[in-house]
């Protein structure tokens, strides 16, 4: 059974979870779709947005608990800690290569957002959720702690006492709540619309802008060096000035028409 479909049209990828019939829950060959499905965008250079939306009734329920036994069954030391995909192994990939893509990704969250779900939606630059969608990082209530990229991507995201809160008790919060923290961008009676909306928009900026905006914007993230981000920046505007894309932004502004990247 497929656990992922990629379509690309007009410069945007629309990555849809296609196991709606089991809330797009988390198996081990979903896992490796999801990571297969960013995997093949990373170096497209006809890709300048990913939206990232679950088919069927929910975004994402978490793990599925019939692999549960499937991992009781192995030895942690096997299939947790190894090293799989550079610095993280595949259930963190999941989450991470999102974040990891040189494009932005926009995700569409709708029903539930549990688990491992939601460390996948943090992965995404952008989320855009139905008021009445519920967010939880739901690891704690089946004993364990989140460990799918989450702690890199959600401590950026919310207050560190609201991030223990929901990870101490894995309580969900509703849409609303869950943007007043943090986890959500903005809210949408139809997010699968609203996030296609805004990546169309996004594809029409430079290409090289917005992917030069991303690694600046990961950098200044995950950097505490003053003066390593003011270089980094320096660095990728020169890198921008006078080049085709930004020429062609200055002709259509001027001209008052949509750019033409080449």
């Amino acid at each position: 059974m497929s656990r992922v479909s990629t379509v690309i049209e007009n410069h945007v990828a629309h990555v849809i979870l296609t196991r709606g019939d089991k809330m797009n829950a988390l198996d081990t060959e979903m896992v490796e779709a999801i990571i297969e499905a960013g995997q093949s965008l990373m170096d497209n250079p006809e890709v300048r947005a990913v939206v990232l939306s679950g088919e069927g009734g929910a975004f994402c329920a978490g793990l599925d608990l019939m692999n549960f036994a499937k991992f009781a069954s192995q030895d942690p030391e096997d299939f947790v800690m190894k090293r799989t995909h550079g610095n993280a192994n595949a259930f963190q990939e999941v989450s991470l290569i999102w974040r990891r893509l040189p494009v932005p990704v926009i995700a569409s969250l709708h029903g539930v957002c549990f688990g491992g779900g939601m460390q996948i939606a943090a992965g995404a630059d952008i989320r855009i959720a139905h008021p009445e969608t519920k967010l939880a990082i739901m690891e704690m209530k089946w004993g364990l702690i989140p460990d799918m990229g989450g702690m890199v991507t959600l401590p950026h995201l919310m207050r560190a006492d609201q991030l223990r809160r929901l990870t101490y008790t894995a309580d969900p919060v509703l849409a609303p709540q869950a943007m007043d923290m943090g986890l959500v961008t903005e809210l949408s009676d139809d997010p699968l619309k609203a996030a296609q909306d805004l990546a169309a928009k996004i594809a029409l900026k430079s290409p090289s802008a917005t992917r030069a905006a991303k690694r600046l914007l990961e950098f200044a993230e995950t950097s505490d060096d003053e003066d390593a981000i003011l270089m980094r920046e320096s660095r990728e505007q020169a890198d921008l000035i006078g080049k085709p894309h930004q020429m062609e932004v200055i002709n259509a502004n001027m001209q008052k028409r949509d750019p033409v990247f080449k």
